[in-house]
């Protein structure tokens, strides 16, 4: 059986689609699948063992040409239309990745109204499924596969199939530049997220806190730094620390090679956090507007703190509060630095043990 698989972005909805295809490879082994997917995220789509293609197609750039929209749309269709799937499956339920569902002319299964975040988008389906919205990223998209292939939902731990590519990359030699930001052990730092989602960030202060606490014990604190925002909030947290390192624009693969070495990293909710997790890397991931139970990543070596403000968490991009027409975002200040070093010692510990 030929399978195309749609879930085109973003990075975090990609890595949370992970178990579900490792959960299909052990009970359908004989599907073959194809992913559709935004090509900044084909890399994480291949990394996976069981995904025999990942096809690229930028929605995101057609925006910027839309005198190309037609014959781009026609030229996928003729691809996908050659490729002869019997089935798909859009795991993303909104209206876009409907309608690039259909191109491929095959019965197109997914997301019932209720369950589906463009419930619309669910009209465009053969077969319709109800997922609970109470269960988190990861369960939902495992009880949508489930459902679509027809085989018992396991209730196995989730496998993100990554822990292959870690160990070798971690064994991978590096050149420099890359060679002097990791000959010192260092923990990762993910401390930006979408410009349209700053009530996710911890104050800079925070961070150069917890960079002290790591400076004690010999730890430097790489932080990803690839535009303009994000160089600005490095030079911020690097007031004062010589042991905060800003890494530069890099590609994927790179910086998750960067991870694989890192003693553990402290993040935020958003998709980088979720590659150290599926990575299998120790951390610890701070929630102030979002949810833990609904987005985070669960296993022995990951802590999740939510923020322990009354209005948290509330699910909003902009925060309503009257002190955050001051820049201050008071979820994510009540997540203190002390008690962010405290759980990620214990990880540190344990890993040394």
């Amino acid at each position: 059986m030929k399978l195309l698989l749609l879930r085109l972005s973003s990075l975090g909805d990609v890595l949370h689609t992970l178990p579900a295809m490792s959960d299909l490879a052990v009970h359908c082994p004989d599907v073959e699948v194809d992913w559709l997917v935004e090509p900044a995220f084909a890399p994480v789509v291949v990394w996976h063992p069981n995904v025999k293609n990942a096809m690229p197609f930028s929605l995101r750039a057609l925006k910027q040409t839309p005198l190309t929209f037609p014959a781009e749309l026609r030229q996928l269709r003729n691809t996908l239309l050659a490729k002869h799937y019997d089935a798909v499956l859009d795991s993303q339920g909104l209206y876009k990745s409907a309608l690039l569902a259909r191109l491929a002319g095959a019965p197109v299964s997914g997301l019932a109204a209720d369950s589906a975040r463009e419930p619309g988008a669910s009209r465009l389906y053969q077969q319709r499924f109800t997922v609970p919205w109470s269960s988190p990223a990861i369960a939902r998209n495992r009880q949508l596969f489930a459902a679509a292939l027809q085989y018992p939902l396991p209730d196995t731990p989730p496998d993100f199939a990554l822990a292959p590519l870690r160990r070798q990359w971690q064994d991978q030699s590096l050149a420099d530049p890359l060679l002097q930001w990791v000959r010192k052990p260092f923990v990762m730092g993910f401390h930006a997220t979408s410009a349209a989602w700053k009530t996710k960030e911890w104050p800079e202060r925070h961070w150069r806190t917890l960079a002290s606490h790591l400076c004690v014990k010999g730890l430097n604190l790489l932080l990803p730094a690839a535009d303009e925002r994000e160089r600005l909030r490095v030079a911020s947290i690097q007031a004062g620390a010589d042991n905060v390192i800003a890494l530069p624009r890099l590609n994927l693969e790179t910086l998750a090679i960067i991870m694989s070495k890192a003693q553990a990293f402290v993040g935020m909710d958003t998709g980088l956090s979720y590659l150290g997790s599926a990575l299998g890397l120790a951390g610890v991931t701070l929630y102030g507007p979002t949810s833990v139970e609904q987005l985070a990543h669960g296993g022995e070596q990951q802590i999740n703190l939510q923020s322990p403000q009354s209005c948290a968490p509330c699910g909003k991009a902009r925060c309503p509060l009257p002190e955050a027409q001051n820049g201050r975002i008071l979820c994510q200040e009540a997540l203190e630095p002390d008690q962010v070093w405290a759980a990620l010692s214990s990880l540190l510990e344990s890993s040394a043990s």
